[in-house]
């Protein structure tokens, strides 16, 4: 199985946004823990003590809000580029998907149907295509973070998967999507850091992060089937001619980084040893078996 952990960024409806975006990434279900393991150590860079009560999401950590406002900002920038460094890893196969919709263009009752439809074909359309490379049959199923729009979604992934979407039928899913508390999961704080970018890039032309995602768009046969925009002709240009930012995110850590903050009153002592056992030996097999 393959699952697909997604996020919203932006309000559907709200006048002051001029950009929705849905987005996220898909990983091998016997990889997801392999991947959970080597954000943790990020984490423990913040909080040694408690590394479970870091949550890394976009907006606050750009702004430096909330737990993040006493963190310098090289250092929320760096752990930012470090989580989305891991979409390059070659053995972790990550594919990232995204929906953007400039709002104007679109009834506002209409704007998240859109953009949960396109992710969800493509995330379709890319287990289908699987099964035709290499007939591995492969199911998936969506991880949202839980959100106002529970409800909705899941009643559209019931339509969409028994009565049909504008294409056609959903039909490679497991399940309705599962809506998750992104406190439980990295691999959902991760999707919402994708989600932000992306939306940043629209929304604010800020590029740092964007530049990071784009590469990973899914790919089959060298077509991009991860990404849809529905944006005017003018919004494309003005990102077209976005110079490069002067000030984007660091090369991704060679090593753990010194911890920032240690909240505890004790002496604590971060054994790299620790961080090591966490590297485990994998394989293709491993990561994504060839069908028998």
């Amino acid at each position: 199985m393959h699952l697909l952990y997604l996020d919203e960024s932006g309000h559907a409806d709200d006048p002051q946004q001029k950009f929705f975006v849905v987005a996220g990434f898909s990983v091998f279900e016997r990889s997801s823990h392999w991947l959970d393991s080597k954000i943790a150590p990020i984490a423990q860079r913040f909080d040694p003590a408690h590394p479970e009560t870091v949550e890394f999401h976009g907006s606050p950590m750009r702004a430096g809000r909330n737990y993040w406002h006493k963190i310098p900002q090289k250092d929320r920038d760096q752990a930012q580029a470090d989580i989305l460094s891991f979409l390059a890893t070659r053995q972790l196969n990550l594919k990232v998907f995204a929906s953007v919709i400039e709002k104007s263009l679109f009834p506002a009752d209409k704007i998240l149907g859109q953009a949960f439809e396109d992710v969800a074909c493509q995330f379709d359309q890319h287990l289908a295509n699987i099964f035709h490379a290499r007939k591995d049959k492969q199911r998936g199923l969506i991880i949202f973070d839980k959100t106002s729009y529970e409800e909705k979604l899941q009643a559209l992934s019931s339509v969409f998967k028994h009565q049909g979407h504008s294409t056609g039928k959903l039909r490679n899913f497991a399940e309705v999507p599962l809506f998750i508390d992104s406190r439980a999961s990295r691999l959902t704080q991760m999707a919402d850091l994708i989600a932000y970018w992306i939306f940043r890039f629209y929304e604010s032309k800020d590029d740092r992060g964007y530049r990071l995602i784009e590469p990973y768009f899914c790919h089959f046969n060298g077509k991009n089937c991860g990404f849809t925009s529905h944006i005017s002709a003018a919004a494309q240009s003005a990102l077209d001619a976005l110079p490069a930012n002067p000030k984007p995110f660091p090369p991704p850590s060679a090593t753990p980084a010194t911890p920032a903050v240690v909240t505890t009153t004790t002496t604590t002592t971060v054994v790299q040893a620790t961080v090591e056992t966490l590297k485990i030996e994998t394989t293709d097999s491993d990561i994504e078996p060839e069908p028998a």
